[in-house]
């Protein structure tokens, strides 16, 4: 694939200016920006994030999870989720679903996390 091809910025066709292409990247670090308020961990990086689907219309749609049922953040993460997806140049709209299967556990972190948290 062209560089063109993974550009985030608008582009110019025979058909005129087309917006700016959403990318995995862009999207996944937006959701990057999104904290557990009771871990010091993105939660990308804590493993919660276990899809990402874009279409060609902008359109994103996100599966997550929780650390657990009952997490006290139940409401407000996915929202946050979905705030930080749409300031993605591009995203047309986002749709965040939480589910539960497969529950998640801590081997779905990245290393780095398990840095983070003292996890070997």
């Amino acid at each position: 694939m062209n560089d063109l091809a993974q550009s985030p910025h608008a582009t110019w066709t025979p058909n005129g200016e087309t917006g700016p292409k959403v990318t995995e990247i862009a999207v996944i670090d937006a959701v990057a920006t999104v904290y557990d308020p009771e871990i010091p961990v993105n939660i990308y990086e804590l493993g919660l994030i276990y899809a990402i689907d874009i279409d060609d219309a902008g359109k994103v749609k996100v599966e997550m999870t929780l650390t657990a049922p009952a997490c006290p953040s139940a409401q407000e993460l996915p929202e946050q989720v979905r705030e930080a997806v749409m300031a993605v140049p591009g995203v047309a709209d986002c749709e965040v679903e939480t589910v539960w299967d497969p529950p998640w556990d801590p081997s779905r972190m990245s290393e780095e996390a398990r840095l983070q948290l003292n996890m070997y």
